[in-house]
């Protein structure tokens, strides 16, 4: 079965893993993985820094790609939580004390949060005969990890971060993706939270794809964007993004 797209129909629909199916950059994640036991955070404040993190993480990983910067790889993921950590600390961190934080990051043994939007959306797909998939820039083994956590299938990752491999956005990850799912690109809807790494990367490799903006981070973004999965029929059937220019960007 197929889903209506504004230009076709879709088989597939490849996620982006981290604060889109599984909560990854919020207070409550940096508060275990740093001060486990206290002090409470200021959520205002820790919300602000993740947000300015995750432009510049944007930003970097388009650059990549871009061929202005190197390819974003698993170093510059670990680079981008380290740089996260310590705006939220608001100073550099030991080295020690820093790769011990981004190591539970990205393997949590608490409880994590859980998004109520993402069961009812696999569900419907599954309804469909729609088939979910996962290309993200996570370690496959934290990739599966967070899934498990989150009571979501790990089989669902298809392309991850680990070498030799290409790592999204690279277009010649997303072709990993739809030759592992058997499928053209313009038959694999994405989906993904940052606006030009995640969304605009995706349609450059051909795919339609929806920008899931839960924090409010994109207004600009007129079409095809979304606060929850609860639109994102909606917006597939009336075309996805249109790639609008968001002025914090250089593209």
């Amino acid at each position: 079965m197929t889903l209506p797209t504004g230009s076709g129909e879709v088989e597939a629909v490849l996620f982006d893993l981290d604060d889109v199916l599984v909560p990854f950059h919020t207070p409550g994640a940096w508060q275990w993985a740093w001060k486990p036991q206290g002090p409470i955070l200021g959520e205002r404040r820790v919300g602000a820094a993740i947000r300015r993190a995750l432009k510049a993480w944007d930003r970097r990983r388009w650059e990549g790609l871009t061929g202005r910067a190197p390819p974003a790889d698993l170093e510059a993921l670990h680079q981008h939580l380290t740089e996260t950590l310590w705006a939220i600390a608001g100073h550099p961190l030991p080295d020690e004390e820093t790769q011990a934080v981004v190591r539970r990051v990205l393997k949590p043994a608490h409880e994590i949060e859980r998004y109520p939007d993402v069961p009812p959306l696999l569900e419907r797909l599954r309804a469909a005969g729609i088939r979910p998939w996962v290309a993200t820039p996570l370690p496959i083994e934290s990739a599966r990890w967070l899934l498990h956590r989150a009571g979501l299938p790990e089989a669902m990752v298809g392309v991850a971060g680990d070498p030799p491999g290409p790592v999204v956005p690279d277009r010649r990850a997303f072709r990993v993706a739809a030759d592992q799912l058997g499928l053209k690109p313009e038959r694999i809807a994405y989906v993904g939270d940052l606006f030009w790494s995640d969304v605009r990367a995706a349609a450059r490799a051909g795919h339609p794809a929806v920008l899931l903006d839960r924090r409010d981070a994109w207004p600009k973004v007129q079409s095809g964007r979304i606060l929850s999965l609860d639109g994102f029929e909606s917006a597939l059937a009336a075309g996805g993004t249109s790639g609008a220019d968001d002025p914090e960007h250089d593209a």
